[in-house]
């Protein structure tokens, strides 16, 4: 991974410690965009997406991320909570079904 993509993800990161939600949005932004398929930039966009009332692009960022990993229970777990937050419950407990079929050792995409 670029070593700019890991630097800007620490200062995002460092945003949302400060409770600056604008700055560190637009940190992870730029962070996929250098970096497409970084899941970490993917999923931390999304949740401060979400935090920052955007539940629309959370949900986006959302997909991305599980589209990446697509059995990682906490990028389903994730994504579950934005569909909730934009009020789309059956969306949200598809979800949740995914995220709890992958804690109990399951799998959502057969690896190949």
């Amino acid at each position: 991974m670029d070593d700019r993509v890991t630097e800007i993800f620490d200062d995002a990161t460092g945003d949302i410690a400060i409770g600056d939600l604008d700055a560190a949005i637009e940190k992870y932004r730029r962070c996929v965009e250098i970096e497409p398929d970084f899941f970490d930039g993917w999923h931390a966009l999304g949740m401060a997406l979400m935090k920052g009332g955007q539940p629309v692009e959370a949900i986006q960022a959302g997909l991305r991320a599980v589209e990446l990993r697509p059995n990682d229970q906490l990028a389903w777990s994730s994504l579950s909570l934005f569909y909730v937050r934009n009020h789309q419950i059956a969306e949200a407990e598809a979800a949740g079904v995914k995220a709890r079929i992958i804690s109990w050792g399951g799998k959502v995409k057969l690896e190949t």
